[in-house]
């Protein structure tokens, strides 16, 4: 299903018992952190939650709303995650229909590719209420100081909006903002990202950017700023295709961009050329805190809401937190288009302990001497993957879904000398262990089962397993044990 808006989600979580309300006055500074983190490390996530009375503001608070896997779901509007996954894999099937029956059967599928395109409206609710000049003033929304150290409140779910200056293609990404007084922001464009493309050829060009920052709407707008999309594809197509309508835009009002109209808050405003601040310290999702750095400079110009708005935030922090979900959900959906590049790929992990870009497991259908090392090179050619700082190739049929097996095979199949390749790349900007700043080294690891192609030239044994027969004898006395 398609929401709305933020609160008809909002709606839907308490429904489900999947919201709890906290009538009881929080600060947004560190109080609603340490709440948030407790619950958000608390078994299957804990619950989102609406903190309807952040002091010093008459703005409720929305927290935690994807940090589930039963929330993230219920956000892309799908029973599972899966779901998705398995839609995204019959669109990329090749195969062209022969007859007309076979071509009917194809008109849903075709429809579905047509719902994507964005839709232009004269009016929405985000624009019910607009401040400009001197009325703009950020202290009336409830943003979060997260963590003891951080440099200032930061607005942490940001939509962030931008058009290419030289072929006007938009970008919508999700990039922290540290606010620095009533009007203006960093613009945290990190040297890897679309947005940081975007500021660069407009200081090329001399000229300021104009930016537009949308605050909640359907969720599943939150969820495309964040996806790894290929080059050429557009968010807020993406997020019609996964809503299955298409995704509402208004005009802004002081900048020539459009936003969602269901949003619940906008920033309006520009990005001059060559400007920067120092930004943080922050407390980033590696669970370290980042340094402080310059930064471009986000100065606004509007602020517009709905009447009666929400403020839609998160926390990042020590793994597990409401990311988790973001990121799992993000390695489920696109799972098929990385098998379209590298079709011998059976599953993919990337553990949320390990901040996801730190390290994937992975399992192939082997079919080669040295086939792990091609797919370990795939992989950090892979847009984002390439911030891969360790990936562990198994056989396909390793779960690699399950930490346990994967160490018991790991450490039984690997000789160090031999299955092991160190080679050097970008990292990511977060990452303090490396030596400079976005550049580093990777180590891939093959895990899988060795062939004479290899040098291998012993016997590979077999694992243990109890013979069938005994098994279902087994299975048919167990009731009389005794053993539960």
């Amino acid at each position: 299903m398609a929401y709305d808006d933020f609160q008809q989600f909002l709606a839907r979580l308490e429904r489900e018992g999947e919201l709890h309300r906290i009538h009881h006055p929080l600060n947004p500074r560190l109080e609603i952190t340490e709440v948030a983190d407790r619950v958000m490390k608390s078994p299957n996530g804990g619950k989102a939650l609406l903190i309807e009375k952040p002091v010093d503001s008459t703005i409720p608070v929305a927290i935690n709303t994807f940090g589930s896997r039963r929330r993230m779901s219920l956000a892309l509007g799908v029973e599972d995650l899966e779901d998705i996954a398995r839609e995204i894999e019959r669109l990329l099937q090749p195969e062209v229909p022969q007859g007309w029956i076979a071509k009917i059967q194809m008109l849903p599928k075709l429809g579905r590719l047509a719902a994507m395109a964005p839709r232009r409206v004269s009016t929405g609710i985000c624009q019910e209420v607009v401040h400009t000049g001197e009325d703009v003033d950020l202290g009336r929304l409830p943003i979060l100081t997260c963590w003891p150290q951080d440099g200032g409140p930061f607005i942490t779910l940001p939509l962030v909006f931008t058009h290419d200056p030289a072929t006007g293609k938009r970008n919508v990404g999700m990039y922290r903002m540290q606010v620095y007084d009533r009007n203006t922001t960093g613009m945290h464009w990190q040297l890897h990202k679309v947005g940081a493309e975007h500021y660069r050829k407009s200081e090329e060009a001399q000229s300021p950017i104009s930016v537009a920052v949308a605050l909640g709407g359907d969720p599943v707008l939150t969820y495309a700023a964040t996806a790894p999309l290929p080059p050429g594809i557009d968010e807020i197509a993406f997020a019609g295709f996964l809503r299955g309508k298409p995704v509402e835009l208004v005009p802004c009002k002081t900048v020539d961009l459009q936003v969602p109209a269901s949003a619940e808050i906008v920033l309006e405003g520009t990005v001059n050329p060559f400007e920067r601040r120092p930004e943080g310290p922050f407390g980033d999702h590696t669970g370290y805190y980042t340094p402080v750095e310059p930064y471009p400079v986000f100065h606004i110009t509007a602020i517009t809401h709905r009447k009666n708005p929400v403020y839609p935030t998160t926390i990042v922090g020590r793994p597990p937190m409401e990311d988790a979900w973001l990121g799992k959900a993000t390695e489920r959906i696109f799972l098929p288009i990385i098998r379209m590049v590298i079709p011998e790929l059976v599953d993919l992990n990337l553990p949320v302990e390990a901040c996801f870009h730190n390290l994937a497991l992975v399992s192939i259908r082997k079919r080669y001497p040295g086939h792990a090392f091609k797919v370990m090179h795939a992989l950090w050619g892979l847009g984002q993957l390439m911030f891969t700082k360790m990936i562990f190739v198994f056989d396909a049929d390793v779960n690699v879904q399950d930490l346990g097996e994967c160490l018991w095979r790991g450490t039984n199949n690997l000789d160090p000398e031999r299955d092991v390749l160190i080679t050097r790349g970008p990292v990511d900007v977060l990452d303090h262990s490396s030596p400079l700043e976005g550049f580093g080294s990777k180590i891939g690891f093959d895990c899988t089962r060795k062939l004479p192609g290899e040098g291998y030239t012993r016997v590979w044994p077999d694992v243990i397993t109890m013979d069938p027969d005994t098994r279902r004898r087994i299975d048919d006395l167990w009731p009389r044990l005794g053993l539960g």
